[in-house]
């Protein structure tokens, strides 16, 4: 891990729907260490989604954090020397870190479909990890064999290499590569960037020095740390906040409309009085 003078945290929202209070309790954490630290916190507007990602949800976001208590140093409303900070701009970035990994062997293209990676991919190792592991179907696949044909780009993992790291909340995590976790998508067929490649060039080129996030993306910590050794970046340190669940034990997503921020606003709750029952 690389070490920096200066603290530089930050928060990634997607614009897909309204904040709720998981992701309210996650980057309450993001902005007190930052504030501890004396350094920056940047708003990043994560909005790669083109099918979900709506305008309303991205000024909806900022109200919400702004209601709730968030202050931040850098982002789409408040500009800064790391922009734009809207991921749908900076899609050079991304073309250029597939270039890279390409001409270094590190990605190989894959043609399988849904109902391929269905009927052929092994279950997920892990229960928080939402991508089963591939089987490595396509990996003597060539550029050539998919002309005409639409192709994700997939990371290949280094199979039976046991990928650590110090978590600054949850200790030391360790995952093997093809057993954890395997070959990833890093380029959507669609024509996307996935967000484990989009995520690893924006905090690179951010300088984040810490990332503050979920523990359902601890396995996402473990790919990324691949990613940045194969661009030759230096990787930020990591803190994993535990997650939080409804009155089932469900942990919380964007379809829990009761528990958005917006809601909870509209039914006059004090963000103090939230914070409070943390």
């Amino acid at each position: 891990m690389i070490r920096h003078s200066s603290y530089r945290g930050r928060l990634a929202p997607s614009p897909t729907g309204y904040l709720h209070l998981g992701h309210a309790r996650t980057f309450w954490t993001a902005q007190a260490r930052a504030k501890a630290a004396g350094g920056a916190l940047v708003l990043r507007n994560e909005d790669l989604d083109r099918a979900r990602s709506r305008p309303e949800f991205v000024s909806a976001m900022i109200e919400d954090l702004r209601w709730f208590g968030f202050e931040w140093q850098e982002g789409p409303d408040a500009g800064g020397p790391f922009g734009p900070y809207n991921q749908s701009e900076r899609y050079s970035m991304y073309r250029e870190a597939l270039k890279k990994l390409e001409r270094g062997g590190f990605i190989y293209p894959c043609i399988c479909s849904r109902k391929d990676l269905q009927a052929a991919a092994r279950a997920p190792h892990l229960e928080d990890d939402n991508e089963p592991i591939y089987p490595g179907t396509c990996r003597g696949l060539t550029s050539s064999q998919t002309v005409n044909r639409k192709f994700c780009w997939r990371f290949r993992v280094p199979d039976g290499e046991t990928i650590t790291f110090a978590d600054g909340n949850l200790g030391p995590q360790r995952f093997v590569a093809g057993k954890d976790f395997g070959d990833f998508v890093v380029w959507r067929a669609d024509d996307v960037p996935a967000y484990q490649l989009a995520c690893v060039v924006d905090d690179a080129a951010m300088q984040i020095t810490e990332v503050v996030r979920g523990a359902d993306l601890l396995v996402s910590t473990a790919r990324q740390l691949l990613l940045y050794r194969a661009m030759g970046l230096g990787a930020p340190e990591f803190y994993h906040c535990a997650l939080v669940t409804d009155e089932t034990g469900v942990r919380l997503s964007k379809r829990h409309d009761a528990l958005s921020l917006r809601h909870l606003r509209e039914c006059g709750h004090s963000p103090e009085a939230l914070r409070r029952t943390w």
